[in-house]
């Protein structure tokens, strides 16, 4: 699935199944609630934190894909094609990252 083809999946079932799409503030709120959940997963699975009892059945992909849906929510509702918007990121990154990585000694 294309990353055009992932919102136009997500906007046809917001409003099939989903009735309509909450108001941009609200998907906000759930996109923050969404990265908690895997930012709680991934202290867990690979910080100093142990999983509790309630935590063992979690699905560290599906909460990834939970944050994804969201934001492609968002995309939608603001009128933002996610394909230009990454390829025009990823050559901002390239521009501006050209040596600055290969110059970090911290990654060395």
């Amino acid at each position: 699935m294309t990353i055009a083809e992932a919102q136009e999946t997500v906007d046809q079932w917001i409003n099939k199944t989903g009735i309509r799409y909450f108001n941009e503030l609200t998907n906000t709120a759930i996109l923050m609630e969404e990265v908690g959940e895997v930012a709680r997963i991934m202290s867990r699975k690979y910080g100093e934190q142990s999983f509790k009892k309630s935590d063992e059945a979690v699905d560290l992909a599906d909460e990834m894909a939970d944050v994804l849906f969201v934001l492609i929510c968002l995309a939608n509702q603001t009128g933002i094609d996610l394909t230009s918007a990454l390829e025009k990121n990823l050559v901002k990154k390239t521009i501006r990252d050209t040596d600055r990585h290969k110059n970090n000694e911290k990654l060395k």
